[in-house]
């Protein structure tokens, strides 16, 4: 099997350019996602008054279109004004996507990162209580009342804009330079907090770091596929069996979330 090649030896300059580069991202996701969750609640709330419905807070549907405009509007504005790909990149990525190999390691390893989360929460719970996922209320809700609507965002959006914000725009960015573990470790950190944020989730810091442990193993493996198999698909199709496979769970009453 064809090895990539190393990564080239970088200038200092390079390494500094690189390290800005992602700082400036990691920014200017942060406050993309806080304005653009601002303004679709803002308008959500509009919409609630004008039509006489008086909430006191956002219902499951509000919460999963305010999740698709903060994040999924900060991963699309990122990509087009700060990572968007060449030509070479695209030729590079069709020609992945033709490979039977590609498919193949991207649904092994979405299953291998679903099996490995169903070990690492047993683990725990073999020695404390198990944390509830911040989605979780918002998970049971969803397929109480919009199942379908459910598949569509867990298995069809949030992989494709986590993947082109977490994987392309930000662990891309590091990557691009040679700079692939800490590119691994930084992005994988940031999709772990941006699932369970300190200050807003209701588990305690123990509680935390389960969960980063394993939201964070698996932005690993997702990166790892990204720079093995040089498409963006290969992540995406990863992430969606993964969400997909926890889901049947949700659906059979197997999982709490």
């Amino acid at each position: 099997m064809k090895q990539p090649p190393p990564p080239p030896f970088l200038s200092p300059s390079a390494s500094t350019a690189a390290w800005v580069g992602f700082t400036a991202d990691t920014l200017l996701a942060i406050g993309l996602m806080l304005v653009l969750s601002l303004f679709a609640g803002i308008c959500l709330a509009l919409f609630n008054v004008s039509s006489g419905q008086n909430q006191a807070a956002p219902g499951v549907l509000a919460q999963m279109l305010i999740a698709i405009v903060a994040t999924g509007g900060t991963a699309a504005v990122l990509y087009l004004w700060r990572r968007r790909a060449t030509a070479a990149e695209k030729a590079a990525s069709l020609q992945a996507i033709h490979r039977r190999r590609t498919w193949v390691t991207s649904v092994l390893a979405g299953a291998a990162v679903f099996v490995g989360s169903l070990v690492v929460s047993w683990l725990f719970s073999r020695l404390s209580a198990l944390p509830a996922p911040s989605n979780n209320a918002l998970m049971q809700q969803a397929r109480e009342q919009y199942p379908v609507l459910l598949v569509v965002f867990a298995v069809g959006l949030a992989p494709l804009y986590e993947e082109l914000l977490f994987r392309r725009v930000l662990f891309g960015r590091l990557a691009a330079a040679g700079l692939v573990l800490p590119g691994i470790v930084l992005s994988s950190l940031l999709f772990a907090v941006v699932h369970e944020i300190p200050g807003l989730s209701a588990n305690s810091w123990p509680g935390m770091l389960q969960l980063w442990l394993i939201y964070g193993g698996m932005g690993a493996v997702f990166a790892w596929l990204y720079q093995r198999t040089g498409t963006l698909l290969a992540p995406i199709l990863a992430h969606a069996v993964n969400n997909g496979a926890a889901l049947i769970m949700l659906m059979l009453g197997l999982s709490s979330g």
